[in-house]
């Protein structure tokens, strides 16, 4: 028998995933406990924060059934008992997939890759959360399902298109969360809502039964509270898929993390203000810049004069709206359960280019190839802010260079973290964002663990209590 005292509810949803495995090898927590806590705080928090569109308890508790016979039988998965969350592009079996669209309410008959690998490491999941409509924006404010709020100031973004998986894990309604990134629709709500990300090298993990925004763009990004979290994550989601085109078999493991952090090379870009980033961004920026000269090393400005970082995330977005166009042509065309007009003329816009115009736009991510080849011969690490704002209200404009910092490693298919790195003035947090060459996704989390832990300035979990 266990003496320990039982863990309050609230320690539970503030634990990393990696504490929460601890606890549940040594017994001091169960599953069924563990998704009852989550059950509850979701049934309690959500209706005002809106960061689930399908959720069902019951099929939870099945699961935490399972759980609990498994670690009773001990013979258990990596993630057994965890409370995991997905975007609402990835399909379920039984369950329809929405992706943020009005009509798509059939449900399917297969598990995404992504899921299934979810199930077979034990991973309880906990139901379908909020995006943008057709993951096409990036503030998680979608005119049929709602918006979701930012949890750490209610009428403000939760960013998107993964806003929904963001606040979530923010909020204490899920351990982690499983969303996918294009141009940055990952880490854009994790700079929001103060949490980690990783966007990993562009086919590590498949993307088979997550419904494309653009093929060779998309990529699974994963959300948590921890650096460590984020490498379990990448460990059991990644390898290799036959029935993925772009799935990447690898002749060599993941380059080690075997970076020294006081000989790295670290680039800067030399203008982030000529960029568009907001003046407090960059003051909190230099200040986490300050405090890591040891992690991070030899700081090097680095040429981006040829890198118009607006002009190639519109190209980025002509690729997504040019293959939406097929993807959604049954949503296009329906009457009885329209898009909103927003989507109808984002995909308009792409309609009325040529094929030249997609050619021209498509040679761009062939151009950020070559500019990621010498800028990581150059150095071993990008180090830039995440987002060149903060989150902002739900009714006011939206800014268009949100997508500008996290869109060059998603058309060069590089790795991604982002992690906290501060707050702004009004109290909002802010992301520190870590771009390497492909295939250096575990040198990244390991840098990003050092800078995590000299910075120390991570919001406290979960936001709303």
């Amino acid at each position: 028998m266990n003496s320990m005292p039982p863990i309050a509810d609230l320690d539970l949803r503030r634990a990393s995933l990696c504490q929460l495995l601890h606890w549940l090898a040594v017994g001091r927590v169960q599953p069924r406990v563990l998704a009852d806590v989550y059950q509850q705080a979701i049934e309690r928090i959500d209706p005002g924060l809106h960061a689930y569109v399908d959720q069902r308890s019951g099929l939870l508790q099945d699961q935490a059934e399972l759980a609990d016979r498994r670690r009773r039988d001990g013979v258990i998965g990596r993630l057994d008992g965890i409370p995991i969350a997905l975007k609402d592009n990835f399909d379920i079996a039984g369950w329809p997939t929405r992706a943020g669209l009005p009509g798509r309410g059939r449900p399917v008959q297969e598990d995404s890759h992504v899921v299934a690998r979810l199930r077979a490491s034990g991973a309880m999941l906990l139901g379908k959360t909020n995006m943008d409509e057709g993951a096409l924006g990036a503030v998680t404010d979608n005119p049929h399902f709602g918006a979701t709020h930012n949890p750490y100031r209610h009428g403000y973004t939760a960013g998107g298109s993964s806003g929904g998986a963001a606040a979530a894990v923010a909020a204490g309604l899920a351990v982690a969360a499983v969303g996918s990134d294009s141009l940055g629709s990952i880490r854009i709500p994790a700079s929001y809502c103060g949490v980690y990300a990783l966007k990993p090298t562009h086919g590590e993990i498949s993307t088979r039964g997550m419904l494309p925004a653009a093929r060779r763009l998309d990529a699974v990004g994963l959300l948590a509270r921890s650096v460590d979290d984020l490498t379990v994550l990448l460990q059991v989601l990644a390898g290799y898929d036959a029935d993925d085109a772009r799935s990447r078999r690898r002749r060599v493991a993941f380059a080690l993390p075997d970076w020294e952090p006081g000989n790295l090379r670290t680039g800067l870009l030399p203008d982030l203000a000529a960029l568009g980033v907001q003046p407090e961004v960059i003051e909190v920026f230099e200040t986490a810049l300050a405090k890591l000269p040891h992690a991070l090393g030899e700081l090097r400005t680095v040429d981006f004069a040829d890198w118009d970082f607006a002009r190639t995330r519109r190209a980025g977005l002509l690729l997504m709206e040019a293959e939406m166009l097929g993807t959604f042509a049954a949503d296009l065309a329906s009457t009885e359960r329209p898009v909103s007009e927003n989507f109808r003329r984002l995909l308009g816009y792409a309609a009325g280019k040529s094929a030249a115009d997609y050619a021209k736009a498509d040679r761009v991510l062939d151009a950020a190839t070559l500019k990621m080849r010498r800028l990581f011969a150059q150095v071993d690490v990008l180090v830039l802010p995440t987002t060149p704002q903060g989150a902002f209200p739900l009714d006011g404009p939206v800014p268009d260079s949100q997508a500008d910092l996290t869109s060059f490693a998603s058309l060069a298919g590089c790795p991604a973290v982002s992690l906290p790195m501060g707050t702004l003035p009004n109290g909002m947090p802010v992301g520190l964002q870590l771009v390497g060459a492909r295939g250096s996704d575990l040198r990244l989390l390991e840098l990003a663990a050092v800078c995590a832990a000299t910075l120390d300035a991570e919001p406290v979990y979960p936001a709303i209590a």
